[in-house]
């Protein structure tokens, strides 16, 4: 499973994007919508939602997640690998 997470719903682009070039795979969206915007919190604050999202999609055997967003990926996306 390709598990692939945003703050909101504009991640949706990605999700289609993956599914027109993988039509096969078993993909699952989170959006984040309880605590978006990302781009008004904190740097540790955004990286501790990034890691918390990340954790449970591995947890329900998502490999790869991919972070569709912006923010996340700019604060924590070298901390996640």
């Amino acid at each position: 499973m390709i598990g692939i997470f945003d703050s909101g719903v504009g991640g949706l682009s990605v999700l289609r994007e993956t599914r027109r070039l993988l039509p096969a795979a078993d993909l699952v969206y989170l959006a984040d919508q309880a605590r978006a915007p990302y781009g008004e919190r904190s740097l540790a604050q955004v990286r501790s939602f990034a890691e918390e999202i990340t954790d449970y999609l591995l947890s329900r055997g998502a490999l790869p997640v991919v972070v569709a967003c912006n923010t996340a990926s700019a604060a924590a996306l070298r901390h996640l690998r």
